[in-house]
């Protein structure tokens, strides 16, 4: 993929990202970029703005750093340009590059490659909010944001799609996996048994894809930190003691609470009812997220009703 020359319509983009930073007082602006470009010209529009650079690789953001600008690396993948961004946005919360409630003005190649071409206005809200960056740096010492990441993009698919017009709810829990499974049993058949580990590998997109048909059945995922689904259609089976939940929770999201609570896991919600996606540690939510049809939004967590 060709590196974005610093054109007329580069220029305009980034002059217009600036200026609506500046208006709707958001913390930065990010380009979402292919390649290296003129980075003094990029500061030249930006004037005093905080400007971040994303790339899938460090040659992407070469030079990038040195003009005082905030550099992440995405790491090569298939991604989708929503799914760069929100990793974009998540590293550089982690690394406080950003504020947990931040908001941010994102220009990017939306439409054509290559080509800087679109500009959207991201929001983290009050919260990915009670998650601050310390909290999202112990998660990822356990369980690793780019498996995380990988999960919960999947459980908001599944909560935003369902599968063939109906609604389907289900729970992946993610890490610690040894304890996992001693609180765990199968609800019967698993389609994933007998698979080799990079046919199980949420890396890759077709094993997502795949999951989602699974999630149809009963039962939860057990994933690796690595990423690894080792079991499906797994009954789960931790003690509820000391636990408090919002009304309107149902089992799922108890069994959630609990093995968070029981084991180093983290567990991911999906409600059946509103496609609604909670995060669980230590047996409390950390992170809800709304399925909404259109590009994700990270809100806050509220008690409310499924």
């Amino acid at each position: 993929m060709k590196p974005p020359r610093f054109t007329k319509q580069f220029a305009t983009f980034l002059g217009m990202a600036s200026r609506m930073c500046r208006d709707v007082e958001a913390d930065a602006v990010l380009v979402l970029v292919d390649g290296p470009t003129d980075w003094e010209q990029c500061r030249a529009h930006v004037a005093d703005m905080k400007l971040i650079v994303a790339g899938e690789t460090d040659e992407d953001v070469a030079g990038a750093a040195v003009a005082g600008f905030s550099a992440v690396v995405l790491g090569k993948q298939e991604s989708t340009v929503l799914e760069k961004l929100t990793k974009a946005v998540l590293d550089s919360v982690a690394h406080d590059v950003l504020p947990a409630g931040a908001e941010v003005v994102a220009i990017y190649s939306g439409v054509e490659p290559d080509r800087i071409d679109s500009l959207s206005l991201i929001s983290l809200d009050e919260r990915l909010g009670r998650l601050t960056a310390r909290d999202l740096r112990r998660l990822e010492t356990s369980v690793p944001l780019d498996t995380l990441k990988w999960v919960v993009d999947l459980a908001v698919e599944i909560g935003r799609e369902g599968r063939e017009g109906k609604p389907v709810g289900t729970l992946f829990v993610i890490g610690d996996t040894r304890h996992v499974l001693q609180h765990s049993h199968s609800a019967g058949f698993d389609p994933v048994k007998g698979y080799h580990r990079k046919e199980r590998n949420l890396a890759d997109p077709k094993v997502r894809e795949a999951i989602k048909e699974i999630a149809q059945l009963d039962g939860a995922f057990v994933v690796s930190a690595e990423g690894i689904v080792e079991r499906s259609c797994q009954l789960v089976d931790a003690t509820h003691a000391n636990l408090t939940m919002s009304a309107g929770l149902g089992a799922r999201h108890w069994a959630g609470a609990a093995i968070s609570k029981n084991t180093k896991a983290i567990a991911v919600v999906v409600s059946e009812s509103s496609g609604t996606v909670r995060i669980f540690q230590n047996g409390e939510v950390v992170l809800r997220i709304e399925p909404f049809r259109r590009p994700m939004k990270w809100r806050g967590f509220e008690d409310v009703d499924d």
